[in-house]
């Protein structure tokens, strides 16, 4: 299904974050010398679009959901879901996660964006009005306003094998 103007701006950030776990993934078997690397990574997405993320969800299309009783149980999968990544990036902050936590978290980070993407978002779109997505979409785009176009670029560790490392800024402006 199409996903509806008033969701996208979750569904960009959640392609963002699936990047990294793609990423993560690719680089599996991630020597013990490039974990602090990785970690200020998801440190870093964490700070600047997954904090805020969470807390929209939490204040605007989790409660959107709730007047549906098919949705409650999602719903609360999706906030335990919530308390658990949060707890891996604080692990990542205090460069506490290992190479197979690292593999954990990026299926873990995975799934519950699929689960939201595939579950919540598709069913919303079936349940609420125009109206409705246009409350949700009125208030991601006040709470996500100054991240919203947020691009982290990989570092020279955490890059893809294989890709052209990102030009200088003085070089992508020729």
């Amino acid at each position: 299904m199409l996903r509806d103007k008033n969701l996208i701006p979750l569904s960009h950030q959640h392609q963002r974050a699936l990047a990294l776990c793609v990423r993560i993934d690719r680089a599996q078997p991630i020597p013990e010398h490039d974990l602090d690397a990785w970690q200020r990574e998801i440190e870093q997405q964490y700070q600047e679009e997954v904090e805020s993320h969470f807390a929209v969800e939490e204040r605007a299309v989790f409660p959107a959901a709730r007047p549906f009783p098919e949705l409650i149980p999602l719903v609360e999968e999706l906030l335990s879901d919530h308390r658990s990544l949060g707890a891996v990036f604080f692990q990542a902050r205090s460069r506490h996660l290992s190479s197979e936590g690292l593999s954990d978290f990026a299926k873990q980070l995975s799934g519950h964006i699929r689960k939201e993407e595939r579950q919540l978002f598709e069913r919303l779109q079936e349940l609420l009005d125009s109206e409705q997505l246009a409350v949700i979409g009125s208030a991601l785009g006040e709470a996500l306003k100054d991240n919203i176009h947020a691009c982290n670029l990989a570092n020279g560790t955490t890059q893809l094998r294989g890709a052209k490392p990102a030009l200088p800024e003085t070089e992508s402006r020729k």
